[in-house]
């Protein structure tokens, strides 16, 4: 979880949105997709916005491969940040998003005062420690720096991933919350706090760096080999899944997606395309 920007004003964001969906030129208008006393109207596309991968991909592996048997018919719009699809769902502009995990949808509801709800788990990309200058954990020492993804559930994410493999100590109890400020020994480390996008980016001018399993897939870095450490999938709360408007998970379309999403086909597709990048994480509650 899909995905972890610093949250922006929301009034500046939709203006932003508003402008970016026009200039896309979307072939339907999802606005209108509930007609006729407020039912779906299952003969417009259901428009999903996504993170490019894996979320487009996966996306884009049910819309050519799988949509067409159940009268599906999906548009699928790419988002690089980790705000406006929630914004963009919230205001009707997409039907839904496909990007996140609970804990950073949980913290963008309380400070947005917006209502976007999962419906289904989908899958989990584990949380990384990547770094071009050293080759193994016990290579990192004390002055040298460390990127963190700056949103506040992702950084405590980070944290903890950190903490877990000893090189911070964190105050007990503190956490997906932790924050810099949280680490009670620092082991001679300094930390730099980026917008989860730009770490990749910036993985040549630190030491190393802790990035979200999808924007290390899209720099080109192959999580099951290329990461120092890795998060265990194991009891992981960070499912990434499929989310939409509270109130319209009934949806017709929304229910035959979430089928799709976690069928036998979408999870052979995962397992082979990602090798361990990113796994299923079908059969778990995604609320």
């Amino acid at each position: 979880m899909r995905k972890n920007t610093k949250l922006t004003a929301l009034a500046a964001t939709a203006t932003a949105l508003t402008l970016g969906l026009t200039a896309c030129g979307s072939s339907s208008d999802p606005s209108s997709a509930k007609a006729d006393g407020g039912k779906a109207d299952e003969s417009k596309p259901l428009v999903i916005a996504a993170s490019p991968s894996p979320h487009a991909d996966i996306l884009n592996f049910v819309k050519d491969k799988l949509a067409a048997k159940e009268g599906l018919k999906l548009e699928v719009k790419e988002f690089t940040d980790y705000v406006l699809p929630n914004t963009a769902t919230e205001q009707g502009q997409v039907d839904g998003n496909y990007f996140q995990h609970k804990p950073y949808l949980d913290d963008f509801n309380k400070k947005n005062s917006t209502h976007v709800a999962p419906v289904v788990n989908v899958h989990l990309e584990p949380l990384g420690l990547y770094s071009k200058k050293v080759k193994a954990l016990s290579d990192i020492k004390a002055g040298q720096t460390i990127a963190v993804p700056n949103d506040t559930t992702n950084e405590g994410r980070a944290l903890q991933l950190l903490a877990a493999n000893n090189l911070i100590t964190l105050k007990e109890g503190v956490g997906t919350s932790a924050k810099l400020s949280d680490i009670t020994d620092k082991k001679g480390l300094e930390f730099k706090e980026l917008e989860a996008a730009t770490v990749p980016r910036a993985l040549g001018d630190v030491d190393a760096a802790v990035i979200n399993g999808n924007y290390a897939i899209e720099a080109d870095l192959a999580p099951a080999k290329d990461a120092l450490v890795l998060e265990k999938a194991e009891g992981n709360p960070y499912a990434n899944f499929l989310a939409v408007k509270d109130g319209n998970q009934d949806d017709p379309r929304v229910q035959k997606l979430a089928k799709l999403l976690n069928s036998d086909d979408v999870k052979k597709f995962i397992e082979e395309k990602y090798q361990g990048s990113v796994v299923p994480a079908f059969g778990t509650p995604a609320s």
